[in-house]
């Protein structure tokens, strides 16, 4: 492909004035008129990790997809609902085949309950994951797409898409372009690109698509000509071809989506619909499902009871009822700030209320040559956490916050070389890593909640929440019951086969919120 184009980091405010006014039109409600007119398909949404359903509420998300338990939920009434797939956990080779027996068993339960679908494939906000190796299998499963929406927008995460260019706001100015941002390092799903046209040419590869093959709805398509506009733009883009959604506001993807829902509906009369495959941040989900935005939960409408005072004058904690279980095993920067304002204001040097127990990435991994030790260890974090949440302290367990690639020694530059001809042997080592992290956080999740029922629990990352709610807690059906904080989505799970059924899960994506995001979250649910 080409050389890489850069693009300066922009000021928010003056480039947002800059743009055409929003539409005035009520989109949503138009939206919905479609929705309940014209037979849509019923959207399923493969989220390839937990956080996908971070705008959502009172939707379901499956963590297995037996054509049983599938065919069960075609059967709800409901407009769509959720699979997590976990697929950024796996390497391409093993990602590949779970996508493909996922769309499977939906292509015949669908089958089974007469019902067509429209497959969603949630991806993350900042670019990274199985593209365009996801789409290309859905559509060995579903036959070839109308076209592939490229819609990243994820405006509670300050994603936006401004002249094909995507950005992520950093601080409380500034649009950084994508490829410039630490999520563009990714150690497994890096890339270069902050143009989503060359992005779609980096990701794909020589001979995958073309220039004239990808093309653009912009914001002034959405915000000067409308849905009538979007639609027919969209009609006229060639079957297969990629289309970039522009999007930085809430109601530019509100348009967009009415826009596509007409265009849906413009099929002949007696051929079925034309079904278009999506590869999207969270922010198409919740509108083309229609769900408007609810203020964050309270601790209250959770059922969370008030924390009652302990005499102690020297301890915050309270003794009559466990406290919240916060696991964080997530590395991003932004997840390091937050977990350092929670410390600062809650650990020993704050309000004493928070116990902080870490666990060292380095010697876990050397642990797991020895059974022994790592037994030890893992046992000795699940018996501190247990005490000090039967204590009543809300209680954190981390993973230590030096980003381990490989398993290197020697000065700074060896190491270095050893992760780079580490990683050029084997690409796949640092999920390896992230796996067996994961894996030990687990175990963790599970020894505690053995005797202990947590006031609720936050998991902090994708892979840590969702190995925590599949592996630890036993989910195979939550509800999503809204968000704890704007992109910070609540679930819970009733089931009888569940560990704690009722209790909160929050999954607290690692790029989500501010630095005093998870530390506001912790004192609002005291």
């Amino acid at each position: 492909m080409a050389s890489i184009r850069s693009y300066p980091v922009l000021s928010r405010r003056s480039t947002l004035a800059s743009l055409p006014p929003e539409s005035t039109i009520d989109a949503q409600a138009q939206i919905a008129r479609l929705l309940a007119t014209t037979s849509p398909s019923r959207l399923v949404v493969l989220d390839d990790d937990p956080t996908g359903t971070q705008t959502c509420h009172d939707v379901a998300v499956l963590t297995v997809w037996d054509i049983d338990t599938l065919v069960h939920e075609f059967r709800q009434p409901s407009r769509g609902f959720f699979i997590l797939t976990n697929s950024r956990a796996f390497p391409a080779s093993e990602a590949e085949p779970l996508i493909r027996t996922i769309c499977a068993n939906v292509a015949e339960a669908a089958r089974r309950t007469d019902q067509s679908v429209d497959i969603v494939l949630r991806g993350d906000s900042t670019l990274r994951g199985h593209f365009p190796l996801e789409a290309d299998v859905a559509q060995s499963v579903f036959g070839p797409a109308a076209a592939i929406i490229l819609a990243p927008f994820f405006f509670q995460g300050g994603r936006f898409t401004i002249d094909d260019v995507h950005y992520v706001v950093d601080g409380e100015d500034a649009l950084v372009p994508a490829g410039d941002t630490p999520f563009a390092r990714d150690a497994t799903f890096g890339f270069q690109s902050s143009n989503l046209r060359d992005y779609v040419m980096e990701k794909a590869g020589p001979g995958r698509f073309t220039p004239p093959e990808i093309h653009s709805i912009t914001i002034e398509d959405i915000r000067l000509g409308g849905q009538e506009v979007v639609c027919e733009k969209i009609l006229r883009i060639p079957e297969g071809h990629v289309v970039i959604v522009n999007a930085a506001a809430e109601s530019d993807m509100h348009v967009f989506v009415a826009g596509l829902l007409l265009a849906k509906s413009h099929s002949p009369s007696g051929t079925k619909q034309k079904q278009y495959l999506h590869r999207t941040a969270a922010s198409f989900v919740s509108t083309r499902l229609a769900i408007p935005t609810l203020p964050p939960l309270t601790a209250t409408a959770l059922g969370l009871c008030p924390r009652t005072p302990t005499t102690d004058s020297n301890s915050n904690s309270n003794s009559n009822s466990p406290g919240a279980f916060i696991l964080a095993g997530s590395y991003v920067p932004k997840t390091t700030a937050q977990l350092n304002c929670l410390t600062t204001r809650h650990g020993p040097n704050g309000t004493n209320s928070l116990a902080i127990l870490t666990l060292d990435v380095p010697a876990l991994l050397h642990s797991y040559t020895d059974p022994d030790l790592h037994t030890k260890t893992i046992a000795s974090l699940i018996h501190e956490a247990q005490t000090s949440l039967l204590a009543g302290k809300d209680t954190l367990v981390m993973t230590s916050r030096d980003l381990v690639t490989s398993p290197n020694t020697g000065g700074q530059q060896q190491q270095q070389q050893q992760q780079q001809e580490q990683e050029e042997e084997n690409p796949n080592l640092n999920l390896q890593i992230g796996s067996r992290v994961a894996g030990a956080m687990v175990e963790v999740l599970r020894g505690v909640v053995q005797r202990v029922r947590p006031r609720y629990i936050i998991a902090k990352g994708g892979i840590t929440s969702s190995d925590a709610a599949t592996k630890g807690l036993g989910i195979k059906r939550a509800m999503v019951v809204g968000q704890a904080a704007p992109g910070v989505p609540v679930w819970r799970c009733n089931e009888p086969t569940s560990r704690h059924a009722g209790i909160p899960f929050v999954v607290f994506p690692g790029n989500v919120g501010g630095e005093e995001t998870l530390s506001d979250l912790v004192e609002a649910w005291s």
